[in-house]
C-alpha cells in the first residue's frame, strides 16, 4: 500500500494529462481488463446523473474506450504495470450540472479527483471510502450540501482537500486535524464549530477556513505547527481571545489572516520573529495596545492590513508598509479614528 501511496503521490495532474494520453496502448482485445470494465461501468452510471453539460465536455462517454473520455485518464496500476487504471479525473471549469453516483467507489485506483467550479450538487457518496489511493479530492465551488462529508476520514493516501465554496453545514470533525494532510481548505461554507483543541495537530502547510462560524480561540500550543505551516487563513469567523505568542514560532508563515474577527489584546511582540511573513492581516477585531515595530521590519512582509482596531501607537516603519493601515483605531494625529465611546467596549471586551 505504501508503494501505492508514493507512486500516485509522485503523479501531477498534468503528467497524466499529457504522458498518460499518448503513451496509453489498448490492453489485448481477447483480454479483458477488469479495473476498465469497472470504470466504464462507474463513468456511465454518473453520466446519467448529468443533467446539464453545456460544453458537451461527456459527450464522447460512450464505448468501452474509458481512457480516452474526456477528463479521464489512465496510467499503469500500480500494483500490475502490464495493466491501465484510471488514475485521475478533472472535470473543472466545465459548468456541468448533476451529482455523484455510488459507483464511483468503483475506482479503486483514483489519484486525483478534480471537479471544481462546476454545478455538481447532493453529497459525496460514502462509498468513496474505497479509495484507498485517492490523493488530491477537489469539489469546491460547487452545491454540494448536508453536513461535512465524513467520508474523507477514511481516506487514508489523501493530502489535498478542497471543499470550499459548496453549501456544507453543521460542525466539523476535529479528527480533519489529526490528518497528514498537506492542505485543508474549507472556507466559504456554513459550518458552525468550535476551535478544536487538537487544531494544531494538523501537518498541512496551507490551512483556509475563512467565512465560516469558528468560535473559540487560537491554541496556545500553535507552536506544534511551527515546521510545517506556510498559510493559514480564518478570517470572517468568530475568534476570540487574544493571539497567542506562541504565534511568533510560527517561522515558516508566508500568509496570516485573521482579520474581521473578535481578538482582543495586544498583538504579540514575538511576530517579530516570522521572518518569512509576506501577508498580515489583523483588520476589523479589538486588537489594542502599541503595534510591535518589529513587525514592519520584518524582510518579507508586503502587506499589513490593522484597520478597525483599537491599536494606540503605530510605528513609523509601519506607515511606509501600508498607508491605509491605521485606519479607525486610537493612534493620535492619524484621523479618522474610532470614537471615545468605543473605548468602553474595549474594556469590557464585548465585540462591537
Amino acid at each position: 500500500m505504501r508503494n501505492s501511496f508514493l507512486y500516485f503521490g509522485l503523479l501531477s495532474l498534468f503528467t497524466i494529462l499529457f504522458f498518460s494520453k499518448s503513451s496509453h496502448q489498448a490492453d489485448p482485445p481477447c483480454t479483458p481488463n477488469p479495473r476498465l470494465q469497472s470504470a466504464f461501468k462507474a463513468i456511465q452510471e454518473w453520466k446519467k446523473l448529468i443533467t446539464a453539460d453545456p460544453k458537451n465536455f461527456t459527450s464522447n462517454w460512450n464505448g468501452p474506450d474509458v481512457c480516452n473520455y474526456n477528463g479521464v485518464f489512465c496510467a499503469p496500476a500500480p500494483d500490475n504495470p502490464h495493466i491501465d487504471t484510471v488514475a485521475s479525473i478533472d472535470l473543472n471549469e466545465q459548468n456541468i450540472a448533476g451529482a455523484l453516483p455510488d459507483e464511483l467507489g468503483l475506482l479503486t485506483d483514483l489519484a486525483i479527483f478534480h471537479i471544481n467550479s462546476n454545478h455538481f450538487s447532493g453529497v459525496i457518496p460514502e462509498s468513496f471510502a474505497k479509495l484507498h489511493l485517492l490523493y488530491e479530492l477537489d469539489i469546491s465551488n460547487n452545491l454540494f450540501a448536508g453536513k461535512f462529508p465524513k467520508v474523507v476520514l477514511s481516506m487514508p493516501a489523501l493530502k489535498y482537500l478542497d471543499i470550499r465554496f459548496n453549501n456544507f453545514e453543521g460542525s466539523v470533525p476535529s479528527k480533519l486535524f489529526d490528518m497528514e494532510l498537506d492542505a485543508i481548505f474549507i472556507n466559504d461554507n456554513n459550518f458552525q464549530f468550535s476551535m478544536p483543541a487538537n487544531f494544531a495537530n494538523s501537518t498541512a502547510s496551507a490551512i483556509v477556513l475563512a467565512n465560516n462560524h469558528i468560535d473559540g480561540c487560537l491554541p496556545s500550543n500553535i507552536e506544534k505547527m511551527a515546521g510545517t505551516l506556510n498559510e493559514m487563513i480564518v478570517s470572517n469567523n468568530g475568534l476570540s481571545s487574544c493571539l497567542p505568542p506562541e504565534i511568533g514560532k510560527l517561522v515558516n508563515l508566508t500568509v496570516l489572516d485573521v482579520g474581521f474577527n473578535s481578538l482582543v489584546g495586544p498583538l504579540p511582540k514575538t511576530m517579530g520573529n516570522l521572518k518569512n511573513l509576506e501577508i498580515l492581516n489583523v483588520a476589523h477585531n479589538e486588537l489594542s495596545g502599541d503595534i510591535p515595530p518589529t513587525i514592519c521590519s520584518l524582510r518579507h512582509l508586503e502587506t499589513f492590513t490593522y484597520s478597525n482596531n483599537k491599536f494606540g501607537g503605530e510605528p513609523q516603519n509601519c506607515s511606509n508598509l501600508n498607508k491605509k493601515g491605521n485606519r479607525e483605531n486610537r493612534i493620535p494625529n492619524m484621523p479618522p479614528q474610532r470614537p471615545d465611546k468605543r473605548l468602553s467596549l474595549f474594556h469590557s471586551q464585548a465585540p462591537v
